[in-house]
């Protein structure tokens, strides 16, 4: 098969690998297509190569990376897919399957002319192993491989097609999710990156400056569980409000983190071993430190995360006032104002809603 991958970073290099090692001619469609070698590599967290292949090329021209593609998987953060969107449908046939890796984020909104002309979209739930790039183009160091991967797609019907594409390029067991909704509504980056930032720059306001910060995983505190656990349980509560959807399968932090308490929850996070010195997103200046608002953790997944649980939310008549109050926050001290607003693909309604993720 044709792969195309849109995206050279971590989780795109981690991608192509897979597909070039099973044989398939890749393509890897990034803005900077002259720091790729031909030959990509995956290490361990010993630095030991485990995975490697050889993809056909990078490009920037849209018209060499999507003509002709069997598969297209999306591994850009959430905003920047309505750019692509636009080369996909001028350039893809379709027949062409998409794949948005993770598929939370309102993607699959922005990809539904797609759909309409007979595209296939999926998503997966989280990604297959937590991906770090060594060296852009060359090496991507990968840890964490999971047991088993969740597939949703739109339309319903097509999600044993596109699991067995899945399963055939990582060799990991895949489960169909019956409505791709469940993917929007996974409590995982827009809760654990939202709740974990609100706590770390609470009275941060323009002008205000930091000497330190914690790392951002190994000095989780109890403030930032408490947080988390009461926005997961909202998320739980607007799905217990839309039965018809299957929305039993998200599932809470509580459950996938094994961690039932405050108390539990942060011993869990802070000692995560792939989570180990990440640093807090933020900004050197000359008076100190400041949040990176421009960073992915800020960008992504407030404002095509957590805003699009919050908007699912208000149409389900669901009150949240934990996720309210923290995108509040963000929006206050925001510097990028655009988020993702599913009126904008004329879903204005939780029966509007229901109709799209129920095809």
């Amino acid at each position: 098969m044709k792969i195309t991958i849109v995206g050279g970073g971590n989780i795109g290099t981690q991608f192509a690998v897979h597909c070039a090692e099973k044989g398939n001619d890749v393509v890897i469609f990034t803005s900077e297509p002259h720091l790729f070698n031909k030959h990509l590599s995956i290490v361990d967290e010993n630095y030991e190569c485990i995975h490697e292949g050889d993809i056909l090329y990078a490009t920037d021209r849209p018209e060499k990376a999507f003509v002709n593609a069997d598969i297209i998987i999306l591994t850009v953060p959430a905003m920047i897919i309505p750019k692509y969107e636009k080369y996909i449908y001028n350039y893809a046939g379709n027949e062409a399957v998409i794949g948005i890796i993770p598929g939370n984020g309102g993607g699959e909104c922005v990809l539904r002319r797609c759909i309409k002309r007979g595209n296939t979209v999926f998503g997966l739930e989280r990604v297959p192993a937590i991906a770090r790039l060594i060296k852009r183009g060359s090496v991507v160091r990968c840890i964490g491989y999971r047991n088993e991967l969740h597939v949703a797609s739109l339309p319903g019907s097509s999600v044993n097609r596109c699991a067995d594409i899945v399963e055939s390029l990582f060799d990991i067991h895949c489960t169909c999710i019956p409505c791709y909704l469940s993917l929007s509504m996974t409590p995982s980056n827009p809760i654990l990156h939202s709740a974990r930032l609100r706590c770390i720059f609470k009275g941060y306001i323009p002008g205000v400056t930091y000497s330190e910060l914690p790392l951002f995983y190994e000095d989780w505190d109890d403030e930032s569980s408490r947080l988390l656990l009461l926005c997961d349980e909202e998320v739980q509560d607007i799905c217990r409000s839309l039965p018809e959807c299957s929305l039993e399968y998200v599932s809470s932090l509580k459950n996938h983190y094994q961690s039932f308490t405050i108390k539990d929850m942060t011993a869990k996070i802070s000692s995560i071993p792939a989570f180990q010195g990440l640093e807090t997103p933020s900004v050197k200046t000359d008076n100190g430190l400041i949040p990176d608002l421009h960073n992915r953790y800020f960008v992504a997944d407030f404002s095509y995360g957590l805003s699009v649980i919050q908007q699912i939310g208000e149409y389900c008549g669901v009150k949240t006032p934990n996720i309210d109050d923290t995108m509040n926050w963000y929006r206050d001290i925001s510097i990028e104002k655009e988020e993702f607003r599913f009126r904008d693909y004329k879903i204005l309604s939780c029966d509007m809603m229901k109709e799209f993720y129920l095809l």
